[in-house]
């Protein structure tokens, strides 16, 4: 049986929409936290079942019969640690063969303020015993193309990351990797760096998206704190604005680049192309 928590969120859909294509519905189960909001899943044969982070005996009881477990990461920053240890010592208790976590890619190096997080859950993933997949995810391109709108809009598109370039990938690519592993009968590595197969600066981004607009979109650069002011401006919570505005900060000085293309070859297919990613947002 295979658990993919966070299952209604909008990678854990991803993943289980992977996994239908490999495996029996009747081995897979939804891990949420409002079943109500699964309803879809069950009507495709997935069991559905109530599981909560920051509730224990739900994790106990959603984990009964598992074999494998997709901790996805929580989005509860500040929190997530302690939460993904339940997540951990839940898969524990049930003995899974495989425990994969949704971490950050280059974790143990990252300068990403957001990296400590997840160091500390691959730490305790570890600590655990249980055999293991560190999913180092790098950035998701839909990170920048959700906001292309307000870009055409207002003739520019501002950040932070100056010449850093970003090796993305559609959420979709990385979700399928999750699969992949999660599916897989032979054994699989401890550590997976994935990332786009391409990288681009978000002048470029800014570039393309004018080509395929019509409309001059130049880029602006801004410091690190004008960038989070500008987002909190637009309505972002401070906390996210500022994890946001650091994370492309550090992006200038290369901590979201990666040549590997270790993604494209777990999946056997070219990671999501900048002008098609565009292409799906505009």
């Amino acid at each position: 049986m295979i658990i993919v928590t966070a299952a209604s969120g909008q990678l854990g859909r991803l993943v289980i929409a992977e996994l239908l294509k490999r495996v029996p519905a009747e081995n897979i189960v939804a891990a949420v936290r409002d079943p109500a909001k699964a309803v879809d899943l069950a009507d495709q044969g997935v069991l559905v079942r109530h599981a909560d982070y920051n509730d224990p005996a739900s994790l106990d009881a959603a984990f009964e019969g598992a074999t494998k477990v997709l901790l996805i990461s929580s989005n509860d920053l500040g929190n997530r640690v302690s939460q993904h240890r339940s997540v951990i010592d839940a898969a524990a208790r049930a003995k899974v063969g495989l425990l994969a976590y949704t971490s950050v890619l280059h974790a143990d190096r990252s300068t990403l303020g957001l990296a400590g997080e997840h160091r500390a859950t691959e730490d305790a993933v570890r600590a655990s015993g249980l055999p293991y997949s560190l999913l180092r995810n790098g950035w998701y391109v839909e990170n920048y193309t959700v906001s292309l709108g307000g870009a055409i809009a207002h003739g520019a598109l501002a950040g932070g990351a100056g010449e850093g370039r970003i090796s993305a990938a559609a959420r979709a690519d990385y979700a399928e990797a999750a699969a992949v592993v999660l599916a897989s009968s032979e054994a699989v590595e401890q550590v997976y760096e994935l990332a786009g197969d391409t990288a681009f600066t978000l002048a470029e981004l800014a570039a393309e998206v004018a080509r395929q607009s019509g409309k001059e979109i130049p880029f602006h650069n801004l410091a690190q704190k004008d960038y989070a002011e500008l987002l909190t401006n637009v309505g972002l919570p401070a906390p996210l604005a500022d994890l946001i505005a650091d994370s492309d900060a550090q992006a200038a000085k290369g901590a979201l680049f990666d040549d590997s293309r270790t993604l494209g070859k777990l999946i056997r297919r070219p990671t999501i192309s900048l002008a098609d990613a565009v292409k799906a947002a505009l």
